[in-house]
């Protein structure tokens, strides 16, 4: 007799929990996976409708449990141009909110979507537990540790800007957030790249995440710096990066972190530096703190465009994920 309890557990995600699959961090991805994902990203930016709607007939989740503009925008618009149905949940709207598990809300999700977008207050392993409980994708659309789709978009607009990035000169200033771990992991990876992160002090790239950086650097003959004084950065720069001094969702411990930024703004004096460079911000932007409004809003800045690199960049991340092997 067949096991009628077992055969309708299954259903619900019962068996043991799987793999993780989707885009958690850039540092799982080999340089060839990341550079299609670029390039592509910079095809769909061109031709927004060079595609086959591959998310046709398929139901993807959206679950944002903190603010968000582009990110979210771009994900949830890019699931319906690609031919997709989603589903948006809010910060209260799942029984998360009232004490389930995340293995157990992982297992529903499972057996009701085909993949899951998600920005959670928590750590990157709750993203991976919702995979694996679910076997089902899950796209990184910003955790603690890593913001992956930030990383993906920022190598297009500047693939955009320069073409072939081999070589490329990036200095990024202010506070070593998800954005600039994203940074860090996807520019390790192109050739002879140069990066100097100047931060703050007490305020840097997690060590953790600046050493897997740094190792995959060495593979591409890339180098990756930190610094905690802008007197200290390089003489050439093709691009100067900047984001928002106080990260969507975190606060800083010290009540005194806005004397310890201030040298960190970039203003019209630091552009002045680096005259051939381009100007980079992940938006949103408090003009006046990290960055001035002659800078955000000048000639140089490739902000407004690098915000347009949302949408094809989610929809270039979408459709990998959605590649990826069956459940």
């Amino acid at each position: 007799m067949r096991d009628t309890a077992a055969d309708l557990g299954s259903l619900l995600g019962t068996p043991a929990a799987g793999p993780d699959q989707g885009l958690f961090s850039l540092a799982e991805f080999t340089p060839h996976q990341l550079s299609r994902l670029v390039a592509r990203s910079v095809e769909l930016f061109r031709d927004r409708d060079a595609h086959d709607r591959p998310l046709r007939d398929r139901v993807v989740g959206v679950l944002f449990t903190s603010t968000s503009t582009r990110t979210r925008t771009a994900l949830q618009s890019g699931t319906v141009r690609l031919g997709g149905s989603p589903i948006a949940y809010g910060q209260s709207d799942l029984q998360l909110n009232t004490g389930e598990s995340v293995t157990d809300t992982g297992r529903i999700f499972g057996a009701m979507l085909d993949l899951l977008v998600a920005r959670t207050a928590g750590p990157l392993d709750q993203l991976r537990e919702l995979s694996r409980s679910g076997h089902l994708p899950v796209v990184n659309a910003m955790a603690a540790e890593e913001h992956p789709t930030q990383g993906v978009c920022d190598l297009a607009a500047l693939t955009l800007a320069f073409g072939d990035l081999s070589g490329i000169r990036v200095l990024y200033v202010g506070e070593g957030n998800n954005t600039a771990t994203a940074l860090a992991h996807g520019l390790a990876m192109i050739p002879q790249a140069h990066i100097t992160f100047a931060t703050p002090p007490g305020y840097g790239l997690p060590e953790d995440a600046l050493a897997t950086a740094r190792k995959s650097a060495e593979a591409a003959g890339a180098q990756i710096s930190e610094i905690h004084d802008l007197t200290q950065a390089p003489t050439d720069a093709d691009a100067v990066y900047t984001t928002r001094w106080q990260t969507t969702g975190t606060s800083k411990p010290d009540a005194s972190w806005r004397e310890v930024f201030r040298p960190f703004h970039v203003d019209a004096a630091l552009l002045r530096r680096y005259p051939d460079a381009v100007f980079l911000h992940d938006l949103p932007a408090h003009r006046g703190d990290e960055v001035a409004a002659e800078v955000l809003d000048g000639p140089r800045s490739l902000a407004w465009t690098q915000a347009a690199m949302k949408l094809p960049s989610a929809m270039a991340v979408l459709e990998h994920t959605i590649d990826l092997p069956p459940r």
